[in-house]
């Protein structure tokens, strides 16, 4: 075979596994129309049923810190200090205890009651039919011995706002009334609205601060809009909106008092080391002038050259440098080691006005000695005056900006929730329930296809080498016959549907049925036809008593044998009872004349199973029941039995080794391959030979050529 004959080939073989498959999906419609529906009105009740959730929002703005306060008291150094604010450093300190735990404290967010409703939909559907129901608690207080916090309110009287408060075991522990303080013991309860109906129920329960704090970092979200903007977002989602709004504001509030107080805890710690240095600095300053006053008295009034003053200037300059050092180091040990290239910068910086003052010094051992003394107590009189006036000019600086100092964040937008929810996204919700339903029906229906083991194709039979006599298609008008039947709605003669209905296609097939048996039956060693196979419920007895019925219109006379003695119901076709039958007589209760019914069908004689006895199988291979055989075949013209199923029992062997032609069963797309190859199989290990299969209940389906086909023919007459 060539390459493009192979290909063709393949291509066709993908084709027809294409329209297969298409097909199982039109067969399916309704169970994929059903179970899409189904889904959508699920997705459309959760839809309304769900309770809205709110969110809201607020701005903060981060900003840059600038060469500000202490640092600009530094001078230089104070650069080294200005530094940017980390938007992932500040949202970790927003949702520290620090902060969120006062918002805890003050909103009481340990206490959570809420109304109890009905399981699963009761929320829904008092929110749906307008029922207000709310409880808001503003403190609430337990022994610290109880384990199970969890407690529940009864609304006494809704009109005058009373309630009792029970326990677990339902006792009840206080009762109080609405804007009141109630007290028992350890228990307080202040309840600030409830509202409801005389006899409504709600829970209250009470949980550690942790539990409360990490609760709220769990839902509190804080996100920086734009890179390195600076600015964040708070948002938090819930279903009251003024709950989720008091809460972002809270601690939007709380996160900006800390930052004030912790800009200002620097001037706080300078000014707490100044006012240290102030007292000591003015006692110095005291001691200096008196010393020199004294000295001049005693001198009478000594001057100091015009040598001695130039460097008595310098030596005081010097000296201020080196205290200005001094109190810049204090500063800077708080933040730095003096490892860090600033610290060392400030030691070197204090080396060189050391080594300078140093030869000042030297310059001056060669003053006299008068003049030394003076310029000694001269410069401690300017040292401690300058030192002093410059504390006392950073104390008022650092008071000012301790008194005005606003930090760097700013609150932008204040917490504002949104008018509409923003879950449940109800549209969303119901075209993903509807397409989750499409996609489970047809993936159900494309696994039931594939794990589908019944016969659809007549080819499939003939090709176990069993040739089918008959299809028959499945007949609306009888199912509707049976429908009435067990509702007693219908005459027994009227569930015959080669009576109630003789054009129906069904009865049709049967007509050619009974052309084919013609032919079956020239070999045949007698008259006697067994109607068998594999499983139940696959129709064995409507097609034996309709083809009994069909060969008997053609004036032939015809015996049909309910030869199922356990489960038979050949009777209801009749009108007859199923007792004074077959098991009747071969017990020899009864006589043939006494057991064969005359039915309203002309030349149809029926011989119903009788009652049911306790060994069937034996009952039949009595000589009694090979006489009636014989019997049978010689005063009527054809004798239909019918047998229970061969893989269920072992009466169709015994009954098929005296029947001169055996015909099998099978309910289309229900009886499998298997199944008929096992009793073909059973049949042959009796020595019966299946002469031929009849495919019962064909219906149109589109997944079948030969099902969908078999409709297309039909032939009727005019009315």
């Amino acid at each position: 075979m060539s390459s493009s004959s192979l290909a063709q080939k393949h291509e066709s073989s993908d084709e027809i596994d294409l329209s297969r498959l298409f097909g199982y999906l039109i067969d399916g419609r309704w169970l994929i129309i059903s179970i899409t529906t189904l889904f959508a009105t699920l997705g459309i009740a959760f839809a309304l049923l769900s309770t809205p959730i709110y969110k809201a929002d607020a701005l903060v703005q981060v900003e840059q810190k600038s060469g500000n306060g202490i640092s600009s008291l530094m001078g230089d150094m104070g650069e080294m200090f200005a530094s940017e604010s980390s938007a992932t450093t500040e949202i970790e300190i927003i949702k520290s205890r620090m902060i969120l735990g006062n918002t805890v404290d003050k909103l009481n967010l340990t206490t959570i009651a809420s109304p109890v409703y009905m399981p699963i939909v009761g929320k829904g559907l008092s929110r749906l039919m307008g029922e207000d129901k709310s409880i808001k608690v503003s403190r609430f207080d337990i022994p610290s011995y109880i384990e199970i916090p969890n407690f529940s309110v009864v609304l006494d009287d809704a009109d005058k706002g009373t309630y009792s408060l029970f326990d677990l075991d339902k006792r009840k522990i206080l009762s109080g009334k609405v804007g009141e303080l109630a007290i028992n013991q350890d228990y307080h309860l202040f309840v600030m609205q409830l509202e409801g109906e005389t006899g409504d129920t709600f829970n209250l329960s009470k949980i550690s601060r942790i539990d409360a704090i990490t609760h709220l970092q769990r839902g509190l979200s804080i996100t920086e809009k734009g890179k390195q903007s600076g600015v964040l977002q708070f948002s938090l989602q819930g279903e009251s909106k003024a709950k989720i709004e008091a809460i972002i504001n809270d601690v939007s509030q709380n996160y900006f008092l800390q930052n004030i107080a912790r800009d200002s805890a620097e001037a706080e710690k300078s000014l707490t080391f100044l006012s240290t240095q102030l007292p000591s600095i003015k006692d110095k300053l005291t001691l200096s002038e008196n010393t020199l006053n004294d000295f001049r008295l005693e001198r009478q009034s000594v001057d100091l050259s015009l040598e001695a003053r130039s460097a008595l200037d310098v030596i005081v300059k010097l000296e201020a440098q080196l205290n200005e050092l001094t109190f810049k180091e204090s500063e800077i040990s708080q933040r730095f080691t003096k490892d860090h290239p600033a610290y060392k910068s400030l030691l070197d910086k204090r080396a060189t006005l050391l080594g300078e003052r140093k030869r000042l010094n030297q310059q001056v051992q060669k003053l006299p000695k008068t003049q030394r003394e003076v310029l000694r107590m001269q410069r401690d009189v300017e040292l401690n005056q300058q030192i002093y006036i410059q504390l006392l000019n950073k104390t008022q600086e650092l008071n000012i900006i301790k008194a005005g100092t606003v930090g760097n964040v700013r609150i932008l937008d204040s917490a504002q929730a949104y008018s509409a929810a923003v879950k449940p996204k109800k549209s969303l919700i119901v075209v993903l329930a509807t397409l989750l339903g499409g996609m489970l029906s047809v993936a159900l229906v494309l696994v039931k296809a594939a794990l589908h083991r019944g016969v659809e194709n007549p080819d499939e039979i003939e090709a176990l080498g069993i040739p089918v006599y008959a299809s028959i298609p499945k007949s609306n008008w009888q199912e509707k016959l049976d429908i009435r039947y067990n509702k007693k709605k219908v005459k027994h003669l009227e569930t015959l549907l080669a009576e109630s209905n003789p054009a129906d296609l069904s009865i049709e097939a049967l007509r050619g049925l009974r052309t084919s048996m013609h032919f079956a039956m020239m070999e045949a060693k007698n008259n006697v036809v067994m109607i068998t196979g594999p499983a139940p419920n696959i129709g064995k007895s409507f097609v034996a008593v309709n083809f009994a019925a069909v060969i008997a219109k053609t004036g032939q006379k015809v015996l049909v044998v309910d030869a199922d003695m356990r489960k038979g119901y050949m009777q209801r076709y009749f009108g007859m009872q199923w007792d004074n039958g077959l098991s009747d007589y071969l017990s020899g209760k009864l006589t043939l004349e006494q057991s064969i019914q005359a039915s309203e069908v002309k030349n149809l004689d029926v011989m119903t199973r009788g009652q049911v006895p306790p060994n069937p199988s034996e009952l039949l291979m009595t000589k009694r029941f090979s006489d009636f055989i014989d019997w049978a075949s010689t005063n009527y013209d054809l004798v239909l039995i019918d047998t229970p199923p061969v893989l269920a029992v072992t009466d169709p062997s015994i009954v098929g080794a005296l029947a001169g032609t055996t015909l099998m069963v099978g309910r289309f797309d229900q009886t499998s391959i298997k199944e008929i190859d096992i009793a073909r199989h059973r049949f042959e290990q009796a020595g019966i030979e299946v002469k031929g299969f009849i495919l019962n209940a064909v219906e149109k389906k589109a997944s079948c050529s030969y099902g969908y086909g078999y409709y297309n023919y039909s032939y009727e007459s005019d009315k």
